[in-house]
């Protein structure tokens, strides 16, 4: 099945709610990306019980799921339905929140960033810089979550600016606000640099605010998809429960 990337089945685009594609890139041929994960055959369930016989009515079934199996890694409510119609349904409850990550050089940690984007159901992640980024860490979530393409940080702000969306930067740099005394917006992007470097001074400058996460330890930082993880999820406790 095709990938979802860039395309927002089960809803009506909005022009000024999509990054326009980018001139094809100039960056050097890189490797592919991995296949999908192998099949676990003891995962998930097998063929509809009772045969195509009593098979459920509704567009939204898979019919080759029905007869085979469904052995992806979905939440149950999803068993055996379509793709698209998975899609189509997280758009209907979709929060408010996008996340962005810079990507400058090929961030490994974007895959599992993704995963945690389609896990607390962000409305779209968007990937500043290069195009390219490693699925792996994704678990073939990438299907089911928006993500889109920003050629450099002025193209992103400028797509925020113009959707009215302000930038969260969140990076342990001199003067930034701790996020468990942070009241964040509803609608907003979360932005994530790459693991390493952190978040570029253009970002930095773009942002309407920077965020840490209030760490004890000995290590400056924490690896970039956990930072993920722990900022959506406090998005999702602030305005959520």
């Amino acid at each position: 099945m095709a990938s979802v990337e860039n395309a927002y089945p089960g809803r009506v685009p909005q022009d000024d709610d999509r990054a326009p594609d980018p001139p094809e890139s100039t960056d050097p041929p890189e490797p592919s990306d991995p296949p999908d994960p192998p099949v676990d055959p003891e995962h998930g369930v097998g063929p509809w019980p009772g045969g195509e016989a009593v098979w459920p009515e509704g567009d939204h079934w898979d019919h080759d799921l029905l007869r085979a199996g469904d052995r992806r890694n979905v939440i149950d409510r999803y068993r055996y339905w379509t793709m698209e119609a998975i899609v189509a349904d997280i758009d209907s409850h979709r929060h408010p929140f996008h996340v962005a990550v810079e990507n400058w050089q090929h961030d490994m940690n974007i895959g599992s960033i993704v995963r945690s984007a389609n896990a607390f159901a962000a409305d779209t992640v968007h990937i500043v810089g290069r195009r390219r980024w490693n699925k792996r860490g994704a678990m073939v979530t990438d299907r089911y979550q928006h993500v889109v393409h920003h050629p450099d940080v002025a193209t992103f702000v400028a797509w925020a600016r113009g959707v009215g969306l302000p930038i969260l930067a969140i990076d342990n740099v001199e003067g930034s606000v701790p996020i468990e005394t942070y009241a964040l917006p509803e609608r907003c992007v979360l932005l994530f640099g790459q693991e390493g470097p952190g978040l570029s001074p253009e970002s930095i400058a773009a942002a309407d605010a920077v965020i840490e996460i209030s760490q004890f330890g000995s290590t400056r930082s924490i690896n970039a998809s956990a930072a993920g993880a722990i900022v959506m999820h406090e998005w999702v406790r602030q305005h959520r429960f």
